[in-house]
């Protein structure tokens, strides 16, 4: 970007706040709900999610949202129906670019947005600018940080900064309470090594085949897996038990 980045006094402040502050105990999944909050106080947004992706999958891990959304089960079918073809949704998975600060003014005019499904399906006409920031996941995943704005001014060349600015600490973070959570030291080395396959992209059967176990023997492993480390899928079991190796 070639517009100069205005930072004021309080936005440094904030931001310093933001990256020195000790959140203590995080929650079971995701980032601590006060830091959720105070991103808040640095960029204006009527809502913010953080939640990981799997779109090889299409299925999702723990999803953060503030407001809180009570209809997340109806939104993630539509959500999928339109992934592909909605560029700022699908961008970091067609790109290869994990790393860049993006918004929905960037792909399409406020017309084109109002014509694609995931306007009018998903977000149902509630949502008119977006923008988000990835954190390093694996091939096929990603971690999701996204504020959300309804009718009025869309997100500034300042907010953009600012975020990409906070994105490395953003990810020190969530790497910081994985560690306090603690739960990979539960795993064996045996659900090490299969969660280590289905980081690498195998299906049950192949991982079956490589350990010479039987299909019900993985999925087993895998129930065990996710009980322990309190997840539900295999993406989330990854992030959470390796966030220090994703890439």
């Amino acid at each position: 970007m070639t517009t100069p980045l205005m930072v004021s006094e309080l936005d440094v402040r904030k931001l310093m706040g933001i990256i020195g502050d000790d959140r203590g105990d995080p929650p079971p999944e995701g980032l601590p709900w006060s830091l959720l909050s105070d991103l808040t106080d640095v960029v204006r947004c009527d809502a913010v999610s953080f939640f990981d992706l799997d779109s090889r999958r299409q299925t999702g891990g723990f999803s953060q949202d503030l407001p809180a959304d009570d209809g997340q089960e109806d939104d993630d079918r539509a959500f999928w129906a339109h992934y592909w073809d909605c560029d700022p949704c699908s961008y970091p998975d067609r790109s290869g670019d994990p790393r860049s600060v993006t918004k929905i003014s960037d792909f399409y005019s406020a017309r084109q947005w109002h014509g694609t499904g995931m306007y009018r399906d998903h977000f149902r006409g509630q949502v008119e600018h977006e923008m988000m920031v990835c954190l390093p996941a694996g091939p096929g995943r990603s971690v999701r940080l996204i504020f959300f704005r309804g009718a009025g001014a869309d997100f500034t060349e300042r907010d953009r900064g600012l975020l990409a600015l906070l994105r490395p600490h953003l990810h020190e973070a969530y790497r910081v309470a994985e560690r306090r959570r603690g739960n990979t030291l539960e795993l064996t080395p045996r659900q090490r090594e299969l969660l280590h396959l289905v980081a690498d992209g195998y299906t049950n059967a192949q991982i079956g085949r490589r350990l010479g176990l039987s299909e019900a023997t993985v999925r087993k492993h895998l129930e065990n897996i996710f009980a322990r480390l309190q997840v539900t899928n295999r993406t989330a079991a990854v992030i959470k038990a390796f966030p220090d190796q994703v890439a």
